[in-house]
């Protein structure tokens, strides 16, 4: 369990600070205590795990080598454990507002509450930044959030026996239909085209299910209104390309449309920026800022992939790249951790 430290009213120090606690940010403290690099957190939320524990905890993960199937926050949790005994001192609850350089080549952190911190190096894995849900333009849909409609599932559960309507053609959209197909009386999944943007073998997974009855393809169709009380849906009305309209019965609707990203504060620390994303060097993974490094979602090169194993060989690498800075003149022996382990107890405390 990940432990907030409280605020202090002088600069703490540190050899890493490691801005969003994401499964990228929590596998960053593992690769910088292997190399004996103590590690600060900051997150805005006030839990770790990024948008696996805040959006969609029990959502399965498919891509995480050596687990075929794995749901979102018990990566997270395996994840926390892992870092654990690098005793990381976990900021919650706070934005990091400021980033700047000291005299001394260091980098000071203030946070929204006040906290400083003093850092040899950064890490920047906030994801995409600030986000919330796009929300299809739908006259009154307002009314139906938070009871019918829904842009994350929190609690698989709470679909049991429902009538669903996924709307999207993404990973999202996809993974929650195989999902929910399980144990909800209907799923129907509205795309406004046949070919979906997600990963193949999940696309094969969703068509077989399609082909059972199990999950219903409403294609090519969009979201066009949504009949109920003003609170809970009773149909979702779509169109096809010509403009005729039909409604499909439904309890619930779960539109992923994607994530509207802000970078916030980030933006003003002078970074180079490409869309909303912080370009890094693909060989270290530092930004145009010496001794600050951006991995996960928010790093930006050519060829990036946006898959959370290619964000944890990130950190292997801005880690590496910080251990020289941190340790000056000093050669760096390697071993894999299958020769020497988990240095338990050898990372001082933060």
């Amino acid at each position: 369990m990940a432990v907030t430290t409280p605020a202090s009213t002088s600069p703490l120090t540190t050899d890493v600070a490691i801005i969003g606690a994401g499964p990228v940010g929590l596998f960053a403290v593992f690769e910088c205590g292997m190399l004996k690099m103590r590690c600060h957190v900051i997150d805005t939320l006030e839990v770790i795990g990024g948008q696996c524990a805040a959006l969609y905890p029990e959502k399965p993960i498919y891509d995480i080598p050596g687990y075929p199937q794995i749901m979102a926050q018990d990566l997270v949790d395996r994840l926390a454990e892992q870092a654990a005994p690098f005793t990381p001192a976990y900021h919650l609850g706070q934005q990091v507002t400021g980033l700047e350089r000291q005299e001394n080549g260091c980098w000071r952190l203030t946070t929204s509450k006040g906290t400083m911190i003093d850092a040899t190096g950064v890490i920047i894995a906030a994801g995409c930044g600030a986000f919330g849900p796009n929300r299809p333009p739908l006259a009154g849909i307002e009314d139906y959030e938070g009871n019918s409609v829904h842009y994350l599932v929190q609690r698989r559960e709470v679909f049991r026996g429902q009538r669903v309507v996924i709307a999207g053609g993404g990973d999202s959209a996809v993974d929650w239909a195989i999902s929910l197909a399980e144990l909800a009386e209907k799923v129907y999944v509205v795309h406004r085209r046949a070919k979906f943007r997600a990963a193949p073998e999940s696309v094969g997974r969703l068509h077989r299910l399609a082909e059972s009855g199990k999950v219903e393809l409403v294609i090519p169709y969009q979201l066009a209104g949504l009949e109920g009380d003003g609170r809970q849906l009773s149909g979702v009305v779509v169109a096809d390309l010509e403009g005729q309209h039909k409604t499909l019965p439904a309890d619930s609707l779960l539109p992923f449309f994607g994530l509207s990203m802000n970078l916030g504060p980030i933006a003003d620390w002078g970074l180079k920026l490409d869309h909303h994303h912080i370009t890094v060097d693909p060989a270290t993974c530092e930004t145009s800022a010496a001794g600050i490094f951006a991995v996960g979602d928010i790093a930006h090169y050519q060829g990036k992939l946006k898959l959370i194993l290619a964000g944890f060989s990130e950190t292997a690498l801005a880690a590496h790249a910080i251990r020289p800075l941190v340790y000056p003149g000093e050669a760096l022996h390697w071993e894999y951790s299958t020769t020497k382990g988990v240095p338990e107890g050898e990372t001082a405390a933060p």
